[in-house]
Parts: C-alpha cells; structure tokens; sequence
C-alpha cells in the first residue's frame, strides 16, 4: 500500500517546470520521505485557500510558501497582522526540531533570510501605504462605512458626480466638502435634473459614518502620495521582494484594513496588462483573515470580489486566502480556489462539526484516508493538501508533513526591523504626504468665485437702480430760470384769460344797449 501510495502522490504531484516544495505525504501517521508533495508555479495563479483552526500552523504555511517564491524570483504580497512575519528578513536558528522536520521530508534545513520591505497603513510601523479615496470606489467605501443601499447610491452619486466634473476624491476632506456642497443650496440645484436629489438625511448620516471613522484615527491611510502598485514587483539578486503590511497597531480594525486589500487587488486588476497563462506569476497575494470579506457583505460587494478573483488570473497574479475554514469564503470566490492547503479542524461544538462536514464536502474522496478523521487528528505543521496538476485537474487529496520555513518564524530583531524600514527607498518615496488641487480646493474656489460674481451682480444692479432713479428725478426738476419762464407763462394765461372775459362783457354790454 505504501508503493501505491508513494506512486500516486509522485504521479499527481510532480508538475514539469518550477515549482514550490510543499512537504511529504502522511500515510497511517508516519511520513513517507519519497511521497513528495509539490506545487507548479504555473498554476499558481489559480489561486488558493490556506485554512485551519487557531496554532495549527497556518502563519508558517504562509512563510514557507513566499519564502520558496521568493528564491524562484516571484515577488509577494502578504497581510501581518501580528507583526510577526518581519522574521523573513532574519536568517533562521538551526535546532535538533527543524533538522528533524528537514530530514522527514527529505530536504535538509538551511536558514536563510529573504529582501523584504515593510509598510503601514498608518505610517507608524514601516512606510506609509495609501490609496486615494476615489480608488476604493463607493461599493468598497460604503463596506467600511457601514451604509445601507440608500447610503451607498449616495455615494454612488457622488464619485459619478466628481468624475463628470473633474473633482478628484482624494481624501475624506474632498468627500465631505462635495457631500455638503451637492446636500444642500446650489449644488443641490445643479444636481437634482441629471443625478438626483439627495437628502439632508442621507448626507448627515453618510457625514456621520465619516467623521466616526475619523475619530478611530483611521482616515490617514486615504491621501498622496498614493501607493504605486508597480512597487509591488521588485525583485534584489534575482530574489522576488516580499512585502509586508504590518496593521499590527490596527488589528481592530478588521473591516478597514481587510477592505483596503481587496482595493489594492482591485487596482492591480485595474492596471495590470492581460498576459495570459504564465509560466510561473508575476505576483502571489496572500490575503489574511479572508473571512472578514465576507461577513455581512453586501450583494454589490460580493460580487465585486468575485469579479476580481475570476479575471485577475489572466494578469498573472495569484491570490491566495487565508482564513479558519472553507466556509468562511464565499462558494462562488470557494469555486475559483484550485489550491488547497488545509491545516488541522476542532469540532468542539455543533457548529464546528457542521463546518467539518461542509469542508469534507469541498475536497475529493481519496482511496487512503476519511478526510473528516485526518482534518482531525492533523498535528501542528501538518495539512491535508490538493492541488492543480500541470493540466488544471485537481490532485487527489494527501495528509503532508509540510517544509520548515528556513527564515525565523516570528518579529525580527527590532535593530534589523528599524534598518529595513528606514533604509527603504519607498520610506523617503511614501512618508511625506503631497498635496494637489482637489475636489476640495476646486469647490472652495468655485464658490468663492460665484460669491464674487454674485456681489458684482448685485453692485451692478444697485448701480443701474440709482442711475434710472437719477434720470427720473432729474426729468421732474427744473432750472432756475425755467422756473421763470414757467411762472410768467402762468400769470399771461391769467391775465389772458381776465381780458378776455372783459372784452366779452363789454361786446354783450354794447349789443343790448342798441336794443
């Protein structure tokens, strides 16, 4: 059985071309050396799921694997949440329990210490990391706003709005000037024919939302310079750069950070050029606490994911994520997972043995193990694995006894740490933020403009009132000497008007008298 065994492993799992050394098959609780379990790099951009419960190794899986892409020249992109993946950078402490793991599966332990660069979204903990607010959108800005669909068509008005007119969205000054400015008075006016009216409502509560999240301290990471995903792709010796983002100091903030990944994906997806099937990826993203995505996310949102998950493979990068269970992952973004690496399951409670049998359910049968005992009984450092083979079909499922990671398996020295962020090129590159003309400034301008030709309006206006009410009191008085004429004029016509009535009192006197 275990010819067969080693037989079967070797025949599904040993791709043509690079690949990344994942362990040795597990059978009846030993580990069979010869049974070596491998991952192509031209499938991985297929992307893949790393799950398993709290200490069963998962973190490690993700160092092993970027450390191996790494040494093949692929640049990486991983969440620490911890800050506990900087001990990439450290070459590793050689002990009897790695040289033993090495030994088991037939690759001797080495340390090595890899290039790495270190970001924050705040700033605190490595360079800074931004994105402007108009790159999250109003789909993913609304998630970490926490809007219902009337709040998120708002928002939806709004960057429609910006982009028409050119008013870029860079910061969460930008969005609440343009909230206010299309909310109420002229702007309200200008809107309400071709995008709508918005309501005070609406507007205040969205205003609300914002200067809530502003108060976390949270809203440094909308800005410029805004990060560029080009840096993403570096590449020292002809090792891949892998580069970190340590929210250490922000892990609370689950939604905010969890969101912006998912903005970066979505701007690689955006920029990337199409290559096609490569044959290994230009990048492999390892997307941590996967289930925040998906817990209480819109329609519109999981969609958005799925979208991006679908068509990113064809620019040549792979996403890997990283949660407890398969579960925790949407089935229509579960479905695009060719990889699997799953680490050990608990089933303490009803609802832990219903995720067993939901994930048993997701992976192939196999002739040599109950996949819902194996999930069980794996032990740390162990997974139950399946992968694409070099045609895209998935290999049958094998309990492995994963490769030790060779660099240190947790913080670095806080000396090399603060080396590797100050000595950065993207420290200087990121640090200062810049500013531009933004939707902000233009609307401030705009109106203090309109205020001008307003007030010049209305002294116009002012100044052709007085001039009619001039010319008009000018009409009605007369000169001095007009006066004169006017008064003798009056006394001729009395005077006329007294010798005509004698003229015909005398005439009326004669005619009778010759009677």
């Amino acid at each position: 059985m275990v010819q067969d065994f080693i037989q079967k492993v070797t025949t599904s799992y040993s791709p043509k071309g690079e690949y990344i050394q994942l362990g040795s098959g597990i059978l009846n609780g030993e580990v069979v050396t010869d049974a070596k379990v491998n991952l192509a790099l031209k499938m991985m951009n297929r992307h893949g799921l790393i799950a398993g419960a709290t200490g069963t190794g998962k973190t490690r899986t993700l160092q092993l694997i970027a450390e191996q892409l790494s040494d093949k020249g692929v640049p990486v992109f991983m969440l620490d949440v911890k800050g506990d993946l900087s001990g990439l950078a450290e070459e590793g402490k050689t002990n009897d329990a790695l040289i033993e793991r090495g030994n088991a599966v037939g690759i001797p332990f080495v340390p090595a210490s890899f290039p790495v660069e270190i970001f924050s979204l705040t700033g605190k903990l490595g360079s800074s990391m931004r994105l402007t607010v108009e790159d999250f959108g109003p789909i993913m800005l609304a998630r970490i706003l926490d809007l219902n669909d009337t709040q998120t068509g708002v928002l939806s008005v709004i960057f429609k709005y910006s982009q028409d007119n050119n008013l870029p969205i860079v910061d969460f000054a930008d969005l609440k000037r343009l909230l206010s400015y299309l909310s109420d008075g002229a702007g309200a006016e200008e809107i309400k024919d071709d995008y709508g009216k918005i309501s005070t409502a609406s507007s205040g509560a969205i205003l609300r939302k914002i200067v809530a999240l502003e108060q976390q301290g949270v809203s440094d990471i909308f800005g410029e310079k805004e990060f560029d995903i080009q840096d993403l792709f570096g590449r020292v010796d002809g090792k891949g750069v892998i580069t970190l983002l340590n929210i250490s100091d922000i892990q609370d903030q689950t939604l905010l950070y969890s969101t912006f990944l998912l903005s970066l994906l979505s701007q690689l997806f955006k920029k990337l050029p199409e290559v096609g099937d490569l044959d290994k990826p230009k990048l492999v993203f390892f997307l941590d606490e996967a289930h925040l995505l998906f817990n209480g996310a819109s329609k519109a949102f999981l969609t958005q994911i799925e979208q991006i998950i679908r068509l990113i493979r064809s620019k040549g990068v792979g996403v890997f994520f990283c949660t407890q269970a398969a579960t925790d992952v949407s089935e229509s973004v579960l479905s695009q997972l060719g990889n699997r690496v799953q680490h050990a399951l608990r089933a303490f409670t009803p609802n832990d043995a219903e995720n067993l049998r939901k994930t048993v359910k997701t992976y192939p049968t196999s002739q040599f193990y109950e996949i819902d005992k194996v999930l069980t009984s794996l032990g740390t450092g162990q997974a139950l694995i399946t992968v694409l083979n070099d045609k895209g079909i998935p290999t049958e499922v094998v309990a492995t006894h994963l490769v030790p990671a060779r660099a240190i398996m947790g913080p670095c020295n806080p000396a090399l740490y603060e080396q590797v962020v100050r000595s950065s090129d993207f420290y200087g590159k990121y640090q200062e933020r810049v500013g531009r003309r933004t939707a902000s400034e233009i609307l401030e301008e705009k109106e203090a403009h309109d205020k001008q030709m307003a007030a010049k309006e209305k002294e116009l206006a002012e100044a052709q009132k007085q001039s009619q009410r001039t010319r008009s009191s000018s009409s009605r008085r007369q000169t001095p000497l007009e006066a004169a004429q006017t008064q003798a004029s009056r006394t001729l016509a009395r005077e006329g008007v007294k010798l005509l009535g004698k003229l015909a009192t005398g005439i009326l006197n004669a005619f009778f008298k010759k009677k």
